[in-house]
């Protein structure tokens, strides 16, 4: 939390921090000053317990995005049931427990690149479980290990919001959706796209009377955000955040491939691109939206 404080305080000398509402306000806007943007991904207590404090007596908006199947049955998510096991085994004993699959060495880079905080043997695992493997394959593999070592109904009840906390933070207008399962949307069928959007979307219908207005990508990746966006507009999203490290310099020519970086990117992370420096002087602009074949650009 001292490290969190710290770093929200020396991201405010570079530029503001904005709201949700205030973006969807004016999609504009973006582009008439240097804003910030705070967001959460998983929907886990701590969050709310740690950093919704700072956040809140510093007047700095924020949103968190869950995966509504932790809610509507009270599951653990299969992505945090592999981050469990890999605190208790090592990366290599489970990679020597899944059938050999062999990485092509534009995979290893990619891999390398995308959980790029996580050592190679980490991120090779974490690629072939989220990337390599379907959705059942995972399921058939981690399962069994998860249920050796953890009583999930307990590991649910401790790890996510509890009811009131999901009443407060909708009411605050500070929730969106994570997907339904937190599953690689753009790697998946067409139907199962479309009942991953119609899930989680059913239970902000029926939990809050209206649809959530954003989500937030699992994975984040371009694969894993390629070719959404009329499907999220249908479902009746407004904003969508991707994993692309990028400044956003207009919401109106895309608003569903929305780029973010990881805290550890900016100043005051433990791995500053910027070198202490304004990130809005050098920054990149977001790309993957001008390779969208979108409901803005066809």
């Amino acid at each position: 939390p001292k490290q969190f404080k710290a770093q929200l305080e020396k991201l405010s000398q570079f530029g503001q921090f904005i709201s949700q509402e205030e973006l969807l306000a004016d999609p504009g806007g973006v582009s008439k000053g240097n804003y910030f943007l705070v967001t959460f991904d998983d929907g886990l207590k701590e969050q709310f317990d740690l950093a919704k404090p700072i956040l809140e007596e510093m007047g700095i908006p924020y949103i968190f995005f869950i995966n509504t199947s932790n809610f509507s049955s009270k599951k653990v998510s299969l992505v945090h049931k592999i981050h469990l096991l890999r605190s208790q085994i090592h990366p290599t004993d489970l990679l020597n427990l899944i059938e050999k699959i062999n990485l092509t060495n534009q995979e290893k880079k990619a891999a390398v690149k995308h959980y790029n905080y996580d050592q190679q043997e980490n991120a090779i695992l974490k690629y072939i479980l989220n990337f390599k493997f379907s959705f059942k394959e995972q399921q058939e593999f981690i399962e069994p290990l998860f249920e050796n070592s953890f009583n999930e109904e307990e590991v649910a009840k401790e790890l996510y919001f509890t009811d009131s906390m999901l009443e407060k933070l909708y009411k605050d207008q500070v929730l969106g959706s994570h997907s339904h399962s937190h599953r690689p949307l753009g790697l998946l069928e067409e139907p199962e796209i479309d009942k991953e959007l119609k899930l989680t979307q059913e239970f902000f219908l029926e939990r809050f009377g209206k649809p959530a207005r954003s989500i937030s990508f699992p994975y984040g990746s371009y694969d894993s955000c390629e070719g959404l966006t009329a499907k999220l507009g249908e479902a009746g999203f407004q904003l969508g955040f991707s994993m692309e490290r990028a400044a956003n310099e207009s919401l109106e020519s895309d608003s569903f491939l929305l780029s973010r970086f990881d805290c550890n990117d900016l100043p005051g992370g433990k791995n500053d691109l910027f070198n202490g420096n304004d990130p809005f002087k050098s920054a990149s602009l977001r790309k993957w939206h001008l390779n969208e074949n979108s409901i803005f650009n066809k």
